[in-house]
């Protein structure tokens, strides 16, 4: 028997670092959402009590580093799950590019996992597993559009964006999530995006008005870094996207745009000077 999940990757539609708490987490508030970028995961079960992960791609860890491998380690030995797993990983989502894509790996494992053996595990009980394992893998495993405060494991649904195309642009640079909050000082923050007013442009399902509140913190420190990411961001407002944000702690950028008649120019701008981008649709359930 084998089991499919697709792990879709995640995009912030507003970020912001509220203060560090004493458990040395930051408090954040974020609308998340996602798009038609995802890996793959194919699940079988092992006669032994072994995890074993593959993958086409040659740069990601296949043992305890890879969130999956946690994930499936997490499951089995806290359902004392006797047998083993197979889990070969498709991976289309960009690494360290603030898209969630190990994260969502983890989420589509848990899954997949609670139905390959039949555990019954409930999706709340499911989210805080992911807790354990990432703040962004309880969002990975309900996905929708959310809410999330804490850490980001506290999630309220909130109304799903309205249709777009997405485009998503990473440099060839990876960006360090714990070197960005590391070098985060909100003291020096001026202007923080308001999720209030971000739901209200969502209820309303004004596009105009969810790209007019696009706004993400961490923008300012990993822009610092890497100056190519604002040169990035430009780029893309210059082609025409409606609306551009840093996804994350970065580097990915996405542009949001309405029309699709704009998307090949950008798309084609951009690649000129970036290998991996992609034109794709909102996830909206």
């Amino acid at each position: 028997m084998k089991i499919y999940e697709k792990a879709p990757a995640k995009i912030n539609l507003m970020l912001d670092v509220l203060y560090k708490r004493p458990d040395g987490y930051h408090e954040v508030e974020m609308i998340m959402t996602m798009v038609d970028l995802a890996d793959r995961l194919e699940m079988s079960e092992l006669p032994r009590d072994t995890i074993i992960i593959s993958s086409q791609a040659g740069y990601i860890p296949l043992d305890e580093k890879n969130l999956a491998f946690k994930a499936a380690k997490l499951i089995k030995e806290r359902y004392k799950v006797p047998s083993g797993v197979y889990i070969h990983l498709d991976k289309n989502i960009p690494v360290a590019a603030g898209l969630a894509g190990g994260s969502s790996d983890a989420a589509a494992t848990l899954r997949g996992l609670n139905r390959l053996w039949k555990l019954g595990i409930s999706d709340a009980e499911l989210m805080e597993l992911g807790a354990e394992l990432g703040s962004d893998v309880p969002f990975c495993v309900t996905g929708g559009t959310a809410l999330a405060t804490g850490r980001g494991e506290k999630l309220i649904p909130v109304a799903h964006p309205p249709q777009c195309w997405v485009i998503l642009a990473k440099l060839p640079i990876n960006v360090s999530t714990e070197e960005v909050y590391g070098r985060f000082r909100s003291d020096r923050i001026t202007k923080h995006p308001s999720a209030s007013r971000m739901m209200q442009a969502l209820d309303s399902g004004s596009f105009h008005g969810m790209c007019q509140e696009l706004g993400n913190v961490l923008e300012e420190v990993t822009l610092q870094m890497h100056p190519e990411v604002a040169h990035l961001k430009e780029t893309m407002l210059r082609l025409g996207a409606d609306g551009v944000l840093m996804s994350g702690s970065g580097p990915t950028v996405f542009g949001l745009v309405s029309k699709e008649s704009k998307v090949p120019r950008i798309y084609n701008g951009l690649r000129g000077f970036c290998k991996e981008v992609y034109a794709v649709r909102l996830l909206t359930k």
